[in-house]
């Protein structure tokens, strides 16, 4: 596994709907699982521009900080609230 995979960013919480009402999200690993795992829609274009830009991070191509702003964008596209953690 790439050591990016776990690259820190500034930690968030989503607020899905369903079973997993509240996802945190600390790292580049953490967003490209919610997008894969939860989101509720996969057409998007920041959705895409999340994914594309998550799997760069992860390979080390981009910076976890732009992973986590196309995470944030894609969220605000699906509806889906984001609550930035205080740690």
């Amino acid at each position: 596994m790439n050591g990016h995979t776990f690259r820190a960013f500034p930690p968030l919480m989503l607020v899905m709907s369903g079973s997993e009402k509240y996802r945190l999200v600390k790292s580049v690993g953490d967003a490209a699982e919610a997008l894969f795992a939860s989101w509720p829609f996969d057409d998007g274009e920041e959705y895409l521009v999340a994914v594309k830009t998550c799997l760069e991070a992860l390979h080390g191509k981009t910076a976890a900080a732009d992973a986590r702003a196309a995470l944030i964008r894609a969220a605000e596209e699906a509806g889906i609230p984001v609550i930035t953690v205080v740690h």
